[in-house]
């Protein structure tokens, strides 16, 4: 092969590599999805998480005309699943559900086989919703100072869905900022501590607002304080720890939507506004708010901008409080 032809081959070859891309993202943007799309919830079915992602992937199903097929792979702290997805190939057809606690996992287990900000890319911000410090209705404590007391007289007992769960983050931010020690109990879920609580078993639980507002409602739990920025509609006679005189208790749990890193950039577009269509739709921002979730809408920039600052601030919190995985 003469020299002249091998310079052309390899211009032609360089050229082709240099495309590569950008015809991907073109078809990627145009064709997507031609096939069923996969879309892992780390999480057992029927919580908060598994039924957003239900309510998403059903309307996105109608939209793309394709399956959105949901696939429960609970286990290792949600872990489990986020790693299936961040190794699935970055095309577009894999899709994980993740929550605040996925943030809180890359400080809390410093050995995981992904990283939340490299091996995945932000795509839509779902729904937040705030959590509620709870007593049992028997507790003479009727309002946050009066807690703050029992809580500082003596050391108090509360339970947790688990070691690094939202629950037991709002319990140890509560303690840092009233300046407290406590008992942490862990559970195997959000259920178990609210039944023992119940039960008069523990003293208190910081509870993913839509666990708790039941009991609340039905005079079995007192709810004193609402990590939310200001009050919520599901309970507006609770105040937040800042009118409460608590500033900087404040805490969203939170639910969103992620790809595998690499997927093109007009895919992501292309799934981030299906993602935020369906929030817009009036059936499911009613059955998103029932859930005790604020629906957020935020595209991928905003998300991943949310990402990186929660996985800083609960790196922060996980080693100062010495927050140890279960």
């Amino acid at each position: 092969m003469t020299t002249r032809r091998l310079a052309l081959q390899s211009l032609a070859t360089t050229a082709a590599v240099s495309l590569a891309p950008s015809l991907a993202s073109a078809q990627g943007a145009g064709d997507f999805p031609a096939k069923p799309i996969r879309y892992i919830v780390p999480f057992a079915p029927g919580g908060q998480t598994d039924v957003m992602a239900r309510l998403v992937g059903q309307f996105a199903s109608t939209e793309f005309k394709q399956s959105v097929v949901v696939d429960n792979r609970a286990g290792a702290s949600g872990n489990l699943g986020a790693d299936l997805a961040a190794k699935a190939p970055p095309d577009g057809y894999t899709w994980l559900a993740i929550t605040l606690a996925h943030a809180v996992n890359q400080s809390l287990f410093p050995t995981l086989p992904y990283s939340l900000e490299k091996n995945l890319t932000a795509v839509a911000h779902l729904a937040s919703s705030p959590l509620v410090l709870v007593v049992n209705e028997s507790n003479p404590a009727k309002n946050l100072a009066e807690f703050l007391a029992q809580a500082r007289a003596k050391r108090l007992s509360a339970g947790s869905s688990g070691n690094g769960t939202p629950p037991h983050l709002g319990l140890e931010l509560l303690a840092l900022n009233a300046k407290f020690d406590v008992t942490h109990i862990p559970y195997k879920g959000g259920a178990p501590s609210l039944n023992d609580l119940l039960g008069s078993q523990i003293d208190f639980i910081v509870s993913n607002l839509p666990e708790a507002s039941v009991h609340v409602k039905a005079g079995k739990l007192r709810a004193l304080a609402i990590t939310s920025a200001k009050r919520h509609p599901l309970l507006p006679d609770v105040p937040t720890f800042t009118e409460s005189g608590l500033p900087g208790v404040e805490l969203e749990n939170w639910t969103g939507l992620l790809v595998p890193a690499g997927t093109p950039q007009a895919v992501v577009d292309k799934v981030a506004s299906a993602a935020i269509r369906s929030l817009q739709s009036k059936d499911i921002s009613e059955r998103v708010a029932a859930l005790g979730f604020a629906p957020t809408g935020l595209g991928p920039a905003a998300f991943a901008d949310i990402i990186k600052k929660d996985v800083a601030r609960w790196r922060e919190i996980v080693k100062t409080r010495n927050i140890q995985a279960g």
